[in-house]
């Protein structure tokens, strides 16, 4: 394994390893990556590769352009669209993508994950957001590449800052998370997974189901990351 690659290849893959502990991908339902931005590569799951046989020389090292720059194996199919997002998100350092079960249900819904309680506050003060529904125009071209900018084109419409909310569903597909590592880009996932759960049991027992008022969702999510900031279980 090359020296130069060594740090984010082992991130990666560490990342990678981690999905199938917490529940988040079956099979090779999903892929992690991890960058170095002033190298302008980095480092994905090889395609259609089985976890317990991914080693950590297995990672493809790949530039903010899609392209390979080292590896034997085929990158993931959804390399292009990690590719967009570290190229224009700069301070994103690793990215997960999963067909986790929760999450996934809802991106095929359409809908955002409304802000219910205070384990979500605890991470976001907004409802998860779903991009819409891929025009046909894109989806007729370069498809992972183009789902990179569906989620940028619906972050800038909703005015939305990347470094605060750390993950998004893509409708009728599946959740994409990241962070300033391949650690957060995980944790998130699972987040986003847990709370994917907890809402959709919030709506079966309560229809109508208010979402919770702003001053406790400012309070919860302060008292975790605000300059005051106090919370830690």
């Amino acid at each position: 394994m090359s020296t130069t690659y060594n740090r984010i290849k082992a991130e990666a893959y560490a990342a990678n390893m981690r999905l199938p502990e917490l529940g988040l991908v079956l099979f090779t339902f999903g892929n992690a990556s991890v960058a170095d931005h002033e190298q302008g590569v980095f480092a994905i799951k090889p395609s259609g590769v089985d976890y317990p046989q991914l080693r950590p020389e297995d990672m493809v090292i790949v530039n903010f352009d899609g392209e390979v720059v080292s590896g034997d194996l085929r990158p993931s199919s959804d390399t292009k669209t990690h590719a967009v997002l570290y190229k224009h998100w700069p301070k994103i350092g690793g990215i997960v993508h999963t067909h986790s079960q929760y999450a996934t249900a809802w991106a095929q819904s359409q809908r955002d994950i409304p802000l219910y309680g205070t384990t979500h506050a605890d991470h976001l003060t907004t409802d998860i957001p779903c991009a819409p529904p891929m025009e046909d125009d894109m989806i007729a071209g370069n498809y992972e590449y183009e789902t990179g900018f569906q989620i940028l084109n619906h972050f800038e419409r909703l005015g939305l800052d990347y470094e605060e909310v750390e993950m998004t569903l893509v409708a009728n597909h599946a959740p994409f998370t990241w962070g300033k590592t391949g650690d957060k880009a995980v944790y998130n996932s699972a987040v986003l997974e847990y709370v994917a759960k907890m809402a959709l049991f919030t709506e079966q027992i309560q229809p109508n189901a208010p979402r919770m008022k702003e001053a406790l969702i400012k309070k919860h999510f302060e008292r975790k990351h605000g300059p005051d900031s106090y919370y830690g279980q």
